[in-house]
C-alpha cells in the first residue's frame, strides 16, 4: 500500500461524529492494518503534516495516534525521515548484564515498598467514599450478616469482569476473578494451584517486584531469574530455564519501566503455546500512564487460555484498601475450585461492597482520570524541576507512568547513601538493586524516587532540598 492509497483508506474510515475520539479511530485503523498485514514491515506512514492537512484535523490528533503506535512497538520513527511500520515478527533485543547473587533484607524491602505507597491526600475524594459505603451500610444489611464469599463478593466481581474489559481489553467472566486482601495474598493461592498442577519452578524477571517473589520462594519454589531488555523480558533466555511459569509486567515494567511492544507480546505467547506454559500478567498500575493511552493487556491478545491476569486497586485507590484480584483461565479456575472452600477470605466485605458501587456509579474511572491529571502534572514538575536543579547529574531513565521516576545519579556515593539523603529530604527512593535477583554492575547508582505523595506545591522545593543533600 503507498502512502496515498493509506490517506484515502484513512479518509474512508474517520467519522467525526462518533463518540470515539478521532486520534483513537486513526490509531485503532493504523494498528489494525499493521496487524491484518494490509501495511508491510518499513512502510512509511503519511507525515503528520500531509496527513493533518489531507483529513483537515489538527496534527495534534495526528501526533497522539502515532504516539500510541510508537509506544506499542507498531511503528518507529527515523530522525528527519519519518515514520514506519515496525517489523512485528519476533526479534531478540539486549538484555542488561547480570552478574553476582544479591539478596536484599526482605523486611526492609517490604517496609520501604510499603512506605512509599503513601497517598497524597487530595488524590482521593473520601466524600464520595463515604457515600458508597454508607449506602452499603444502609441498604446491604442482610449481606453484611453472611460471611464473606472465599473468591470474592459476586457483586465486585461483575464490576471487576466489565471494568477490566473496557479499560483493559480482557476477555473473561466473573467467575473466573478471585478477589484478596492483596497480591501476596493472590500469589499464596495460586502458589497452591500450581502445586497441585505438579509446577514448582517459575522464571522472575530480573529485576522484577520482589513482595511476588517472596511467596513463591518462602512456598519451595525453584526460582529462575531472566534477564530483562528495554523492551522487556528476554523470551530467548526464558527458555533456557525450563520452566512452566513466568511472572511479567509487559504494560509497565516495574521496577525499568519499560513497554513490552507488541512483537514480543506474541513471541512471549508462543513460548507459552509450545511449552504449554503459563504467562502470570501482573497490571498492577496500567492505569496510571501519562503521555499516552494506556496499553492494553497481554490478556486480551491470548486465544490459547494461558495468561493468568493480575490487577490491584492499592496504587489507584488507597493502600490501605488492600483489595487485588486475579483472572484465572479455565484450566486453573477447576484446581481453584477444589481448594477455594479450604480459605475464608481475606478481603473485608464491607470494602468489597463499597468498591462494587463505587465502580458501578462510575465514580472509580472518574477517580482514575483526576488521577492521571493530577500524577501527570506532577511528574511534568518534576521532571523541570530535575532539569532546572540537577540537569547535570541526575539523568531520567523512565518517568511515562506509575508511582516513581527511574534516576540515574552521577554521583560517587551508593544508592542506598543517596536513598536516605532523599529520605531526610522529604522524598522516599529505593535502590533498584534492591528489586534485583543477581547483581548488575552499573557506572553510576540508580534509584527508583517516588513522588505522588508530595504535594503539588511542595516539589520545587523538594528538589531543591535534594540537590542540597546530595551536594554535600
Amino acid at each position: 500500500m503507498t502512502v496515498g492509497e493509506i490517506m484515502d483508506s484513512i479518509i474512508l474510515d474517520l467519522d467525526s461524529a462518533a463518540s470515539t475520539p478521532l486520534y483513537v479511530q486513526l490509531y485503532e485503523y493504523i494498528k489494525n492494518e499493521i496487524l491484518c498485514g494490509h501495511m508491510s514491515a518499513f512502510e512509511k506512514l503519511p507525515s503528520i503534516r500531509n496527513l493533518s492537512s489531507i483529513l483537515n484535523i489538527s496534527k495534534s490528533t495526528i501526533e497522539a495516534a502515532y504516539d500510541q503506535l510508537l509506544v506499542e512497538g507498531y511503528i518507529f520513527s527515523k530522525p528527519q525521515s519519518g515514520y514506519y511500520v515496525h517489523d512485528i515478527s519476533i526479534k531478540q533485543s539486549p538484555s542488561y548484564p547480570q552478574a553476582v547473587n544479591n539478596n536484599p533484607s526482605d523486611s526492609e524491602l517490604i517496609s520501604l515498598m510499603s512506605k512509599n505507597r503513601f497517598t497524597d491526600p487530595v488524590s482521593f475524594d473520601f466524600v464520595k467514599w463515604k457515600k458508597c459505603l454508607n449506602h452499603v451500610l444502609t441498604d446491604y444489611g442482610d449481606l453484611l450478616l453472611i460471611e464473606a464469599d472465599p473468591q470474592g463478593e459476586r457483586n465486585l466481581r461483575n464490576e471487576i469482569s466489565k471494568y477490566v474489559y473496557q479499560s483493559r481489553g480482557v476477555q473473561c467472566h466473573s467467575e473466573q476473578i478471585v478477589i484478596g486482601a492483596g497480591t501476596q495474598h493472590i500469589m499464596h493461592l495460586l502458589s497452591i494451584i500450581l502445586e497441585k498442577m505438579d509446577i514448582n519452578h517459575l522464571a522472575f524477571e530480573d529485576p522484577g517486584f520482589y513482595p511476588a517473589r517472596k511467596v513463591f520462594m518462602d512456598r519451595g519454589f525453584d526460582i529462575s531469574p531472566v534477564p530483562i531488555g528495554k523492551d522487556g523480558i528476554q523470551v530467548p533466555e526464558l527458555k533456557k530455564t525450563r520452566c512452566r511459569v513466568a511472572y511479567v509486567s509487559p504494560s509497565h515494567q516495574f521496577p525499568l519501566g519499560s513497554v513490552m511492544p507488541i512483537a514480543k507480546r506474541h513471541e512471549l505467547l508462543e513460548w507459552a503455546y509450545e511449552t504449554n506454559s503459563f504467562i502470570i500478567e501482573d497490571d498492577y498500575d496500567s492505569e496510571l500512564r501519562y503521555f499516552s493511552r494506556p496499553v492494553p493487556a497481554l490478556q486480551g491478545l491470548d486465544k490459547q487460555e494461558k495468561v493468568i491476569y493480575l490487577g490491584s486497586f492499592s496504587t489507584t485507590l488507597l493502600p490501605s484498601t488492600k483489595i487485588s484480584y486475579i483472572v484465572l483461565p479455565g484450566t486453573l479456575l477447576k484446581y481453584y475450585q477444589e481448594v477455594k472452600d479450604n480459605y475464608s477470605q481475606t478481603c473485608s466485605k464491607i470494602e468489597q461492597l463499597t468498591l462494587a458501587l463505587y465502580m458501578k456509579d462510575g465514580l472509580y474511572l472518574k477517580h482514575i482520570k483526576r488521577l492521571r491529571n493530577l500524577y501527570s502534572n506532577k511528574v511534568q514538575i518534576l521532571l523541570n524541576c530535575l532539569e532546572n536543579e540537577m540537569e547535570e547529574y541526575a539523568k531520567v531513565l523512565s518517568h511515562d507512568s506509575g508511582i516513581h521516576v527511574l534516576l540515574e545519579i552521577h554521583s560517587l556515593k551508593s544508592s542506598e547513601k543517596l536513598c536516605q539523603e532523599a529520605s531526610e529530604a522529604g522524598i522516599e527512593a529505593v535502590p533498584l538493586d534492591k528489586f534485583r535477583i543477581r547483581q548488575t554492575e552499573n557506572k553510576y547508582p540508580i534509584i527508583l524516587l517516588y513522588y505522588t505523595q508530595i504535594p503539588i506545591s511542595d516539589i520545587p522545593n523538594a528538589i531543591r532540598n535534594l540537590k542540597k543533600v546530595w551536594n554535600k
